[in-house]
């Protein structure tokens, strides 16, 4: 049962918010001991909250708020009262952050947090990643390998894999994972989930752990996986309504924008961008007819479709490398060496010569942040470029690509993120949709495959069709910067027009 039913039924007294808790936790604690997908277990004091709301409801006969008794899980970054956070650190067991005595322990709340719980929302747990937060895979010291639910020969992806396995094993009604390049769209991709991942300062990230913490020009975002659009707008709205930016100076004051949403529902033909590839390594099988399916559903729909050669991902992926690990990784190095733990294999490439690597200057650095205001400049003057392609003088109104080239990966096989960390580059808005599942009968490698490159041939090379049969495959629709109402808009008509398609009598004669 998705959140908007499951609000309705605990907003007429149908469903009691204890209750609720309890089956989730339930549910959460099976799904755990199949695939180590928690770091942190709150279940007791999740079922006391609920009691509590249980209580207000009987005594006000009205909700606290629009997430009331709902169930959610959390990435283990982010803080909650009678928690702890390890961030997969061994070293941190028992502390704050790695320090002892703060006072902290336990006591200290993420505002996203006190914001979910001010809305009526029960985090009952902490869902898994990887060490240090460095790695599109999920694996730490302290619970292991992620796997994915679908097919345990894969990975469930990272860093928010735990968030995303857990999600697809239904263990919570919702989860918040965090990204800086890939690690919400790719679990969720990997895991056959809807999930979005928002601009900066759209989402509290105030008080939340992090690796890098002082690297501020293209920072981390919290982002949300769930079970559909419907899902992730609720979440999403309901937290604008409680005006972070008043208590985090990071947030930027923009209130949820329903009219800008509504424009998309008004609007019969939509444009979009199609990036089959990026002329640089092509999707898996899968992914390609995950591809077709939706540029077909699209078609059909009356929406226009238009070509989409962007700026080169290379270069974005040069500009990213350089910003999020410029300084070397040193302070994932201090955090092992609390513990004494080696890192775990995701990570041990931070550390080449075993020791971290050499900080690049700040005149190095300010050169990479001059190179990202260009990338930007560049990607923006694209997208405009194609009013001259659309019927009405606009550019598009969002875009359809991979997000990454797998429906879901073979562990430490994740190859290239060509078509992800551009976005965190951009700091766009993106939201992933799953379409279909890997079919050994018809994803299958072309006989005169032609690689596009180098790493084109290596990247096919890593597909095979018995392991991957039945992994889920996703694309996602990116949107503009801050744009996260049109862009929920937009993947809500995508979603109607895959349900038309998949309907219809031409897709069921494939």
């Amino acid at each position: 049962m998705d959140i908007p039913e499951l609000w309705k039924h605990i907003a007429d007294g149908f469903f009691r918010p204890v209750d609720v808790v309890t089956a989730f936790s339930k549910r959460a604690a099976f799904a755990h001991q199949l695939n180590h997908n928690l770091l942190e277990i709150g279940f007791d004091q999740a079922i006391n909250q609920a009691k509590k709301l249980d209580e207000y409801y009987d005594h006000h006969r009205k909700l606290i708020g629009p997430l009331h008794g709902i169930p959610i899980t959390v990435k283990d970054q982010f803080h909650v009262k009678g928690m702890e956070t390890t961030m997969g650190y061994v070293g941190w067991i028992g502390t704050f952050e790695g320090k002892k005595g703060t006072g902290k322990e336990g006591n200290l709340e993420s505002e996203m947090i006190s914001e979910l719980i001010g809305l009526g929302a029960v985090i009952i747990a902490k869902t898994s990643l990887v060490t240090s937060l460095w790695s599109p895979e999920t694996n730490n010291h302290i619970s292991g390998y992620v796997w994915n639910p679908y097919n345990q020969l894969l990975s469930a992806g990272g860093s928010s894999g735990g968030e995303g396995a857990l999600q697809a094993l239904r263990g919570s009604s919702i989860g918040f994972g965090t990204d800086i390049g890939g690690s919400v769209s790719m679990p969720a991709s990997y895991n056959g989930l809807f999930g979005i991942k928002p601009s900066f300062g759209r989402i509290s990230f105030k008080d939340v752990a992090n690796s890098g913490p002082g690297q501020q020009i293209m920072p981390t975002v919290p982002g949300i996986i769930g079970h559909s659009v419907a899902s992730l707008r609720l979440v999403f709205r309901s937290l604008m309504s409680t005006k972070p930016w008043k208590r985090d100076p990071y947030a930027l004051p923009i209130p949820y924008r329903d009219d800008i949403e509504r424009e998309i529902y008004k609007t019969p033909r939509l444009h979009f961008g199609f990036m089959e590839h990026d002329d640089i390594v092509r999707p898996h099988p899968p992914i390609a007819r995950a591809l077709r399916m939706v540029k077909e559903a699209l078609e059909i729909g009356g929406h226009k479709i238009i070509q989409w050669k962007q700026p080169s991902s290379d270069e974005a992926m040069k500009i990213h490398t350089a910003i999020a690990r410029g300084d070397g990784c040193l302070d994932v190095w201090e955090n092992l060496k609390l513990s004494g733990e080696p890192p775990v294999p995701e990570i041990s490439h931070l550390f080449p010569d075993g020791k971290p690597c050499s900080p690049m200057s700040l005149l190095d650095y300010e050169s990479s942040s001059i190179d990202m205001k260009r990338y930007r400049e560049s990607y923006a003057a694209y997208w405009n470029s194609t009013a001259g392609d659309s019927d009405h003088g606009l550019p598009v109104d969002a875009v359809v690509l991979p997000v990454t080239p797998y429906a879901a990966v073979l562990p430490e096989k994740s190859f290239y993120f060509g078509y992800n960390r551009f976005i965190n580059v951009l700091d766009y808005a993106t939201i992933v949709i799953p379409v279909t599942f890997a079919d050994k009968d018809i994803d299958i490698v072309e006989p005169n495959f032609a690689p596009l490159t180098a790493r084109d041939r290596v990247n096919m090379g890593l597909y095979d069709t018995e392991t991957y049969h039945g992994a889920p495959a996703s694309i996602q629709i990116m949107g503009r910067r801050l744009d996260e109402e049109r862009s929920l808009g937009i993947a809500q008509r995508v979603v109607e027009a895959l349900e038309k398609y998949k309907a219809s009598e031409s897709y069921g004669s494939k």
